[in-house]
C-alpha cells in the first residue's frame, strides 16, 4: 500500500481487497452513509471521514492528515491485515464450495472495521428486531441526546452519559423494549463489571459469555459485538439472513467451528452475498 499526503485528504493506493461501497454497506456499521458529495461519510471518534473510490486499488480518506490516519483509520480500516491471504484460507475451509466462492468473488473488498467495543455493544443491542434505517436513526439520536459536540457532529455517547439518562428517557427516545438492554449496558461498562478493552484479550467463547451477562444480549447479538467491536474474526453471527443461506445452501448443515479463524468474515460476504445477488 502506497498512501500519500494532500491537502485536507490522504490518498491509498496500490490496495487490495478495498471496496469503501461495500465496507460500509454489508450491516457491520450504522453511523456511515452515501455522502452527496460523492463516497461515503460518517463519524468515526467523533470526527467526520469521507471515503471515495478513485479506482479499484486506489482510495481517498478526505478530512484526514497522515498522522491522524496512523492513529485513527489505520487499524479501523484493518489495513494491517492481509485479505487476499484470508480469502484463500477461507476457500480453504470450505472445500470445493460453490457457494463461498461466489460469495467471495461478490463481496470482495469488505474488510470488517475495528470498531469502537462499547458504541458497537450498544447499536446492535438496538439492531434487535430492527430495520437498518431505523437503527441508523435511533443511534443518530443517542448521539445527539448525549454525545459531546464536536466540529463535525456529535460522538458517540460514553457508557457514563448514556447510564446518566435512565431507562424512561431512552424509552422515551422510541428505542421500546431496548431502553431497559441499553441502560443495563451502558451501567455495567461504566462501573466495570463489564469491561469490554480486557475482553479482547480473552478468547472467543469467553468474550461472548461475558457479553451475555448483560441483560438482552443473546448469542447474535454477542457474537456481532464480538466480530465488530472486539476484533474476534473467529465469531459467525447467525441473523435471519444467515439462517437463509444456511437453509438454502447447505441444507445438510454446515460445522461452523470447522471454518477458521477467519470465519467471521465468511459471515460477511455470505450475508452480503444472499442480500444483494438477485438487486
Amino acid at each position: 500500500m502506497k498512501i500519500q499526503e494532500f491537502k485536507n485528504y490522504i490518498e491509498l493506493s496500490e490496495l487490495s481487497c478495498f471496496s469503501v461501497e461495500k465496507i460500509f454497506d454489508c450491516g457491520q456499521c450504522f453511523r456511515f452513509d452515501p455522502d452527496p458529495e460523492g463516497g461515503v461519510s460518517g463519524i468515526y471518534r467523533g470526527k467526520k471521514y469521507r471515503f471515495t473510490q478513485e479506482s479499484d486499488d486506489t482510495v481517498r480518506i478526505h478530512n484526514t492528515s497522515k498522522s491522524d490516519f496512523d492513529q485513527n483509520l489505520f487499524g479501523f480500516l484493518s489495513l494491517d491485515l492481509d485479505y487476499d491471504v484470508m480469502n484463500d484460507d477461507i476457500r480453504y475451509r470450505f472445500g470445493s464450495d460453490k457457494t463461498i466462492d461466489e460469495a467471495i468473488t461478490a463481496g470482495k473488498g469488505i474488510r470488517i472495521l475495528r470498531q469502537d467495543a462499547f458504541e458497537t455493544l450498544i447499536s446492535f443491542i438496538i439492531s434487535q428486531n430492527n430495520n437498518i434505517p431505523r437503527i441508523k436513526k435511533l443511534v443518530e439520536a443517542l448521539c445527539r441526546e448525549c454525545g459531546e459536540k464536536t466540529a463535525d457532529g456529535y460522538a458517540f455517547p460514553t457508557p457514563e452519559a448514556i447510564a446518566d439518562l435512565g431507562v424512561d428517557r431512552l424509552r422515551e427516545m422510541k428505542t421500546g423494549f431496548r431502553a431497559a438492554y441499553i441502560y443495563d449496558a451502558a451501567t455495567k461498562v461504566a462501573e466495570g463489571s463489564i469491561d469490554l478493552e480486557g475482553l479482547k484479550e480473552l478468547d472467543t467463547d469467553t468474550a461472548l459469555c461475558e457479553l451475555q451477562k448483560i441483560k438482552g444480549v443473546g448469542l447474535k447479538v454477542a457474537s456481532c459485538v464480538a466480530l465488530f467491536g472486539l476484533n474476534k474474526l473467529d465469531t459467525f453471527p447467525v441473523d435471519v439472513w444467515i439462517k437463509r443461506v444456511l437453509e438454502k445452501y447447505y441444507p445438510l448443515g454446515l460445522d461452523i467451528n470447522t471454518l477458521g479463524e477467519y470465519r467471521g468474515l465468511s459471515q460477511q460476504y455470505l450475508f452480503y452475498y444472499e442480500r444483494y445477488k438477485n438487486v
